[in-house]
């Protein structure tokens, strides 16, 4: 019970936190209307003349914009404080094409543990890795024996990211022999189009960065997420060089596809009340992509 209730005290001041921070991004939109009026020599909107002067003298002592608690629940981790620490589990029932795609993840990702999740609930699985000090858990879930989700819950507090799984290719049916390596060596990443000026793009981006630690220098392993319309295409190669300038890519495996379409505030226990940061309505979004 001490552990639940140093939970909710935790969520509690987050949750201030992320108040604090809607307040900060609407005084900065004001700030910054008032600065526009001023310099093209327009009247001042009528809905801010009350507030024109005091607005004024904040703009002009803080040019810069509205401090981004958007990442908050990975900042440690960010700054190098807080070691990625990852927990794969499965959906219950898993047939063996599931739990070989859970064991693959865990070559793909260092410091990664696999736990067979049995009849164990969710959140009596949470909890355990919650206490274990994992820093995310991921569940990957299929649809007749083949991988078609994946949900990445930042622990201790969420965010919980829902991405659906396409094209998964497991690491012994790709067609490059592979090298022996070091699952534990952290790998380089690549990260190409996405946006990070879009909220979206930076949030999916450092989610996804954040289940790796940092590499070093002379790491040989190289993890691609490759956006393109919204689905990201993550490859795993190993890269040598010769005598001469060429680099030699290898790929290792797996290799599938993610498409990320809900991200909830909290973690997978309390999913249902959790409150809902962003989730994808094609219908409506069908001309405009949201990472790039």
């Amino acid at each position: 019970k001490a552990m639940q209730r140093r939970q909710v005290r935790l969520r509690r001041e987050y949750l201030h936190r992320r108040s604090l921070e809607g307040r900060e991004r609407e005084v900065y939109e004001k700030k910054r209307a008032v600065r526009e009026a001023l310099a093209a020599g327009k009247e001042i909107p009528s809905e801010l003349k009350q507030e024109a002067s005091e607005l004024g003298r904040l703009a002009a002592l803080d040019d810069a914009g509205p401090s981004r608690a958007y990442d908050d629940e990975y900042a440690r981790t960010l700054r190098g404080e807080r070691m990625a620490k990852v927990c794969v589990s499965t959906s219950r029932s898993p047939s063996s094409r599931l739990k070989q795609f859970a064991k693959e993840l865990k070559h793909l990702v260092p410091n990664c543990t696999n736990v067979n999740r049995g009849t164990t609930k969710l959140e009596e699985l949470v909890e355990a890795t919650r206490a274990a000090d994992f820093s995310d858990l991921v569940i990957v879930h299929e649809t007749r024996g083949q991988p078609d989700g994946l949900v990445v819950c930042h622990l201790p507090l969420g965010p919980t990211a829902y991405f659906t799984v396409s094209n998964c290719v497991l690491r012994h049916d790709v067609a490059d022999r592979a090298p022996n390596y070091s699952v534990d060596a952290a790998p380089h990443l690549i990260f190409h189009n996405f946006d990070e000026h879009k909220p979206l793009g930076r949030r999916v981006m450092t989610i996804l960065k954040c289940l790796f630690p940092a590499a070093k220098a002379d790491a040989k392993r190289l993890v691609t997420f490759f956006n393109a319309d919204d689905t990201v295409s993550v490859r795993h190669h190993h890269h040598s060089t010769a005598d001469g300038p060429d680099v030699h890519l290898t790929e290792l495996g797996p290799r599938f596809e993610l498409t990320p379409y809900h991200i909830k505030l909290g973690t997978l226990d309390n999913a249902k009340a959790a409150d809902t940061e962003w989730v994808l309505r094609p219908y409506l979004n069908a001309a405009n992509t949201v990472l790039a």
